[in-house]
């Protein structure tokens, strides 16, 4: 059974940091390109940073970059989101993705869009205040 479980999520002021995480199961994690996602309310579903298989190639959207770090540990089938310098418009469950395994997409492309993804956790919730 393939699980995706985001954790790390919660309230700080806005400056402050929060890191996530996403602890895989049932599947061939070190196999998968893992992307974090995040939907605000009231607004569709978007990109915030990707990592390929090997953790040798990272996609960031402009939002998050220079503020947050994805990484990944594949001995312990877990991806990171490190978030710093919060702002109040981070806030929205954030949402770990992982592709079928099989190696690095075709495309760099890919890797900024869900439909790229097969396996999705529940998300974490993260507010940021002013």
């Amino acid at each position: 059974q393939v699980q995706l479980v985001e954790s790390g999520g919660g309230l700080v002021q806005a400056g402050g940091s929060l890191r996530l995480s996403c602890a895989a199961s049932g599947f061939t994690f070190s196999r998968s390109n893992m992307g974090w996602f995040r939907q605000a309310p009231g607004k569709e579903r978007e990109f915030v940073a990707a990592i390929t298989w090997s953790g040798s190639n990272t996609y960031y959207a402009d939002s998050a970059k220079g503020r947050f770090t994805i990484s990944r540990d594949n001995a312990k089938n877990t991806v990171y989101l490190q978030m710093n310098s919060l702002k109040p418009e981070d806030t929205a469950v954030h949402y770990c993705a992982a592709s079928v395994p099989g190696g690095d997409f075709s495309s760099s492309s890919y890797y900024y869009t869900s439909r790229s993804y097969y396996y999705w956790g529940q998300g974490t919730q993260v507010t940021v205040s002013s």
